[in-house]
Parts: C-alpha cells; sequence; structure tokens
C-alpha cells in the first residue's frame, strides 16, 4: 500500500515539475499532474531507457522528459480543440 502512495506522489511530482518546465499545465489539476507524471515516466523510460537516479522505480531524468513532452503534447491537442 505504501508503495502505491510513494509511485503516486512521485508521479505528480514530476508531473507538476514537467507542467513548471514548460510553463503550461496538465488537465485536471493534481490529478492530471499525477497522471501525466506517471504517464510520462513510462514514455520516457520506454524511448530513453532507465538510466540515472531511480524513486520509486521511476528513472528520474527520462521520467521527466517524458512528462515534458507529455505535456506538450497534451496542452498542443487541447488548445487545438478549444479553438
Amino acid at each position: 500500500m505504501f508503495s502505491l502512495l510513494w509511485t503516486l506522489i512521485i508521479g505528480g511530482l514530476i508531473g507538476a515539475l514537467a507542467g513548471a518546465i514548460v510553463s503550461r499545465d496538465m488537465p485536471m489539476g493534481w490529478i492530471g499532474n499525477i497522471v501525466g507524471g506517471l504517464i510520462g515516466a513510462w514514455l520516457g523510460e520506454a524511448i530513453f531507457g532507465s538510466w540515472g537516479p531511480q524513486l520509486a522505480g521511476m528513472a528520474i531524468l527520462p521520467a521527466i522528459v517524458g512528462a515534458v513532452i507529455l505535456v506538450l503534447v497534451v496542452s498542443m491537442v487541447t488548445r487545438g480543440i478549444a479553438r
């Protein structure tokens, strides 16, 4: 139970950090940050591998890069729909 909670917290922080880096937010607040961080971690590790320091089973640097990519894509898609 604690490891799931820890993974969700780290995923939320990665998602929030990615949003801060690109100055855009994920939709749905913290839930969006958690989902963005977890999917971004998966995406980053799939593209770049699992190098660097790890926390809660996620390689931090590839996870942040993957989350930044995800936030950019989601913001471009949601801006396109809003028009």
